[in-house]
């Protein structure tokens, strides 16, 4: 069995593949930002483990995982949490920048380089979930889209670093999935929320397990998901 520690797994794209390997039998450890949610979690996911870790504070992600065991063995590290506040930069003060940095870049960023001996050990994947903004920046997007262009770098910076460590890295860039993200982002444009014309969170976990499963002989460096519909 695999062992797979994973942020984001309460919602959307998270949930959906914390689901699949769950159920497939593979071992989860769950990263959550609390004790309640890391509870609460780990009754939705019968067996699994948890980390207690706020991605919204990357400075004092060393100190609490140093307080807690790691799992001895990580095949993939799958980043999946996000933060999106829309606003045109006018407007944009640093609170909401380092929310969002914070959040999708620097936490995943700190997590990853305390998670790389055991990525190394095991020859095993780091997937970051980006987005389509993570390509391109539109209006009011600029925070949102800066941490998103971030992650790319910071993929492919480690991609290159590790390759010869035998870890695979891989960056998927979803377009609009329907999730409580989605909705809020719907919500601040001022527009409905029709999740049955996004993309199912479903289908973005299929992409994922692909990369996952695929064969040692390849790696995936870039998926790009969009509505189909």
């Amino acid at each position: 069995m695999a062992t797979h520690v994973i942020t984001g797994a309460g919602s959307g794209i998270g949930a959906a593949v914390a689901r699949r390997l769950h159920e497939r039998g593979d071992d989860l450890v769950i990263v959550a930002r609390d004790a309640g949610r890391a509870k609460e979690l780990a009754g939705r996911y019968p067996g699994a483990g948890t980390l207690v870790a706020d991605l919204a504070n990357p400075d004092r992600i060393s100190w609490a995982l140093g307080k807690q065991p790691l799992p001895e063995r990580v095949d993939s590290l799958l980043h999946i949490a996000g933060v999106v506040d829309l606003s045109p930069v006018a407007e944009l003060r640093p609170p909401t920048w380092h929310a969002q940095l914070n959040t999708n870049l620097i936490a995943p960023a700190e997590l990853t380089r305390l998670m790389l001996p055991q990525l190394r050990m095991d020859h095993g994947q780091v997937i970051f979930v980006n987005s389509g903004s993570g390509l391109n920046a539109h209006a009011e997007w600029a925070a949102y889209a800066a941490s998103k262009h971030g992650l790319k770098a910071l993929a492919d910076a480690l991609r290159h670093e590790e390759h010869g460590n035998g870890v695979r890295v891989t960056s998927v860039y979803p377009g609009r999935t329907a999730s409580p993200m989605q909705a809020k982002v719907h919500s601040q444009e001022g527009k409905e929320y029709r999740p049955e014309g996004l993309i199912d969170p479903e289908s973005v976990a299929t992409t994922i397990l692909m990369a996952l499963d695929l064969p040692r002989d390849a790696e995936v460096n870039d998926l790009t998901v969009r509505p189909g519909r």
